[in-house]
């Protein structure tokens, strides 16, 4: 083989220092990796695994998530059970419909000479929407007026010829059936008066449909023609639409078991109050009261028809539009009621958390009844005053201590010296827990949920 040229064997120490040098920055990044990552959760972490930190195998929940153990207590949000009147809401599904809708057509053909509208806009009853031109109305209105005039003339003429007439006879100047005819004629023109007259008014009341006016008050739509085109009193599809909005109108069913106590409300004269919400139900759109009830149940759903009213000033509510409603069936007075969040749900059925004095939390079992908002009326061993866990359930179990904390305020901030870990609550009606979050039930399964939303 040749031997390596000078140049070759100067390259060899160079390319051997690279190499090295490369290796040795690998070695020390690969060194500093594994030290960083044998503790991730870094000196915070450590200071937990002191005495008073769970062990494997000690107490936790499912899932590998370790319970707090060593008498660390657990943060948790809480609500007071109270006594309060709970609304019986019965739930559905709604359509918002016009109180009235009338198509504007023209009632005389000729050309739309103007619009007197803007679309959209509310309009009242004989506002003018739009003009027809009524030069051929104008004209048949004087041809009339000249023929009644012509008419008029020829009446009065009988009537002096009639008064002469009976000055004659009376002193046998003339035959008497001469003054009969005479009568008649007149009453003939008195006839063909009242014709003229009402061709007349014919006429005028053509004319006066050249001027399209609103039939009822309410905003109009998009108009369906433009100037210059020629309308017709036949034309099906009209000038506009109004729609009556203020106030308005929704259609919905519901059970056929809820109308015997909304029939007994609306014959005492208290009508049943209804809310409007949106499709998401975040947002309140309107509140009105039933109005009437359709006449017979559905056979095929088992459902009654209910008509609400709305004043709808703002608004906010549009035909066609799709609504929850919420009805107002019965209030129940004085009903032991705990937040909605509260209720967890395991294999044994549904259940709380008690905040007791000393801290700890005890379960106790309840069976929810109406739910009304935020809230659920129950029944159970419950005590007006009791504090309930409302959010942090899924990491307890029975005797578990922990600590009511207030949103914002971090954990024994506040409390007084000596007090019950509990005396942080926040008020009832505190935040809820997500929906989905899971809980453990006094079995030990992990199962969580909520109630049924819809009451009654």
């Amino acid at each position: 083989m040749p031997s390596d040229t000078p140049a070759a064997v100067r390259r060899r120490p160079r390319r051997l220092r690279t190499a090295l040098l490369i290796g040795l920055t690998l070695a020390v990044g690969a060194g500093w990796w594994f030290n960083r990552n044998r503790n991730p959760a870094g000196p915070a972490e450590s200071a937990l695994s002191g005495p008073g930190a769970s062990q494997p195998g000690g107490t936790g929940t499912p899932g590998g998530r370790r319970a707090p153990a060593g008498g660390r207590a657990q943060p948790v949000s809480a609500g007071t059970v109270e006594r309060r009147d709970i609304r019986v809401i019965q739930p559905a599904i709604g359509n918002i419909a016009a109180l009235n809708t009338a198509v504007v057509r023209a009632r005389v053909d000729g050309e739309l000479r103007a619009i007197r509208f803007t679309e959209g806009q509310q309009v009242r009853a004989g506002d003018v929407l739009a003009e027809i031109d009524p030069s051929t109305y104008q004209v048949q209105l004087a041809q009339a007026e000249g023929q009644l005039a012509r008419d008029q003339a020829q009446l009065n003429n009988a009537q002096i010829d009639l008064a002469r007439y009976r000055d004659l006879a009376s002193r046998d100047s003339i035959a008497r059936q001469q003054v009969d005819t005479q009568e008649a004629l007149v009453n003939q023109l008195k006839g063909t008066l009242r014709i003229d007259q009402a061709a007349v008014d014919n006429a005028r009341l053509q004319l006066s449909y050249t001027r399209v006016t609103a039939p009822i008050s309410g905003q109009v739509g998009l108009r369906q023609l433009d100037l210059g085109n020629i309308v017709r009193a036949g034309d099906t599809t009209g000038i506009v639409v109004i729609t009556q909005t203020q106030p308005i109108s929704v259609v919905f069913s519901i059970p056929e078991s809820a109308l015997p106590r909304l029939r007994v409300r609306m014959r005492s004269g208290d009508k049943p109050m209804v809310e409007a919400w949106d499709r998401e139900l975040r947002q309140r759109l309107a509140v009105g009261a039933v109005s009437s009830t359709d006449n017979a149940i559905d056979p095929a759903t088992g459902t009654i028809k209910i008509k609400a009213q709305f004043d709808n000033r703002d608004g906010a509510l549009f035909p066609n539009q799709f609504v929850n409603i919420r009805l107002h069936v019965e209030t129940v007075n004085g009903a032991l009621a705990i937040p909605l969040a509260a209720v967890q749900r395991g294999s044994a059925g549904n259940f709380v958390y008690v905040i007791k004095d000393d801290g700890s939390v005890s379960v106790r079992t309840v069976t929810p009844d109406i739910t009304d908002g935020d809230w659920t009326s129950v029944r159970g061993e419950l005590s007006p005053g009791d504090k309930v866990v409302t959010d942090g359930a899924d990491r307890l179990r029975e005797g578990a201590r922990v600590e009511a904390i207030t949103p914002g305020r971090a954990p024994g901030a506040g409390r007084p010296s000596g007090g019950p870990p509990g005396g942080g609550a926040p008020p009832a009606g505190g935040p809820a827990s997500a929906p989905g979050t899971g809980a453990r039930d006094p079995g030990g399964s992990g199962s969580g949920g909520r109630p049924p939303r819809a009451g009654g």
